[in-house]
């Protein structure tokens, strides 16, 4: 049996671990920024007045502990449990980082909204069929602003924004239609 050159293999090996795990460690993204709600709690329900059975306008949002380095701020809020797939009901890009929270029916000025599921810009409001849904407030920073037309679907906003998330934050909203 051979034995192997240490001397040719070592140098090999921490090449290709020093490129792995670099490539990795540029890959990840911080998990300490947050988004919260007063309005309702991560995995609580989310009050009828931001839906369809109420007055149908976005819920308030907090935004902390955002990268110094970020350029803007994106929001996607959609429902996975939709029956046809995942239904969208907002898209925001290009929010100042400066930006601490979201005021009820409101959007920060300089801010873009894209189209939703319902095939127009703004806020959609949750309307699940039947059973509890979840709706899912996702928070991005990126290292630059994106530059899309407000026309654009949150499929295109996600091509645009991959590889460009210094972190991410997600708030979860239950809700179920009021008979």
């Amino acid at each position: 049996m051979k034995y192997l050159n240490f001397k040719f293999i070592c140098p090999i090996f921490l090449i290709c671990s020093s490129l792995l795990f670099g490539c990795a460690t540029n890959n990840l993204t911080t998990q300490s920024m947050k988004i919260t709600s007063t309005a309702f709690q991560h995995n609580g329900n989310l009050p009828s007045k931001y839906t369809c059975d109420g007055q149908g306008i976005n819920p308030p949002l907090a935004f902390s502990e955002v990268p110094a380095n970020a350029k803007s701020l994106v929001l996607i809020s959609d429902d996975p449990d939709a029956p046809s797939g995942t239904f969208v009901h907002w898209t925001l890009w290009n929010i100042d980082p400066k930006i601490t929270e979201i005021s009820e029916n409101s959007v920060p000025a300089g801010t873009t909204q894209g189209i939703t599921s319902y095939g127009k810009e703004g806020y959609g409001s949750p309307c699940p069929p039947s059973g509890v849904h979840r709706y899912y407030f996702k928070l991005y920073a990126l290292d630059e602003k994106i530059s899309l037309p407000s026309s654009v679907k949150a499929d295109s906003l996600e091509k645009t924004m991959s590889g460009h998330i210094l972190a991410q934050a997600e708030l979860i909203g239950l809700y179920s239609r009021q008979k």
